[in-house]
């Protein structure tokens, strides 16, 4: 549930916007993201999520309709456009960013009387990201959907803040706090962890999402690997470390969402934590290596077959 888009990527690296002649257009926006990924995993997934009436809503539904994500959840706002996102492409690790969501983006219009509980509550996995708590509506329905779904397994949050969508960090850290009671999982990066509980080193933010109380949080930490910790029944907190996938980054802006999804597929699947996160990092490590984001989203077999590669390598 949350947010959508149009990725126009540029196709030439290390060229400003302005130099820019050629763009690749894509399906973007990280909640949307992630729904792919799940899918790319034999997933049944769904995003619950709005666009504008115009040509590029088209193209989402479209394109959700290729990747085998059910839009029956996605309906038209008028007045408003479809979301678009521009990037610069500087290897490997600066992807500035351009959102054209202005006065406001569909996907904050979705409203708790048009949400489908039923469905809500019978997921698998509900994934929500922050910035749909940065309005209302929005902010909202993500109550509302999470108060339907009553603190079941697998109810993650993804921290994922850009700082551009909110009036300031302080809501921000105000709206995450009162969010973070009603999810079971949470996940993000140092920066998003010191916006939610005020933590930056991987182990104290991990355990002030536990103190928060969501039972699994996880703790990405970009080329030094990713930490996950839970807490079972009042005990000391378990962590698990996994080291970084190293590969050849050309852009990094969908290694998230890519994550995200795997994180999914593991979950569902029961596997064991130090399983998931291994899975999960190699899954993001691949959509690193690749220009766009929702068509990067790797399959299972090509996850584990760089997970043996790596491992041959060792």
């Amino acid at each position: 549930m949350g947010r959508v888009g149009v990725d126009l990527y540029p196709l030439q690296d290390g060229v400003g916007l302005e130099d820019v002649e050629t763009f690749g257009k894509y399906l973007g926006g990280s909640a949307t993201n992630v729904a792919v990924a799940a899918a790319r995993h034999g997933r049944s997934a769904a995003v619950v999520t709005r666009t504008g009436n115009d040509a590029f809503g088209t193209f989402i539904h479209k394109a959700l309709a290729e990747f085998g994500v059910s839009d029956a959840f996605v309906s038209g706002v008028d007045g408003l456009n479809t979301p678009l996102a521009f990037c610069e492409m500087y290897p490997p690790d600066h992807f500035p960013l351009l959102f054209y969501r202005l006065p406001t983006a569909p996907d904050l219009q979705i409203r708790a009387d048009e949400l489908d509980l039923d469905a809500i509550r019978a997921a698998g996995v509900f994934w929500a990201t922050v910035t749909g708590l940065s309005e209302e509506p929005s902010r909202g329905a993500h109550f509302a959907a999470w108060e339907a779904r009553a603190r079941k397994s697998f109810t993650v949050l993804d921290l994922d803040y850009r700082p551009m969508f909110w009036e300031s960090p302080e809501l921000a850290t105000e709206q995450v706090r009162k969010a973070l009671p009603h999810v079971t999982v949470a996940v993000g990066n140092k920066e998003e962890c010191e916006v939610a509980v005020g933590e930056t080193e991987p182990r104290r933010a991990a355990e002030a999402l536990l103190d928060a109380g969501v039972e699994i949080a996880i703790v990405k930490q970009g080329p030094k690997g990713v930490l996950g910790a839970t807490r079972a029944d009042g005990g000391p907190t378990e962590f698990v470390e996994v080291p970084p996938t190293p590969v050849s980054v050309i852009n990094g802006l969908g290694a998230g969402d890519g994550f995200g999804g795997a994180l999914v597929h593991g979950l569902l699947s029961g596997w064991e934590l130090e399983r998931i996160l291994r899975f999960a990092n190699a899954a993001g490590a691949i959509v690193a290596t690749r220009r766009e984001c929702s068509t990067a989203m790797p399959t299972t077999a090509e996850v584990e077959a760089l997970l043996e590669e790596v491992a041959s390598r060792a």
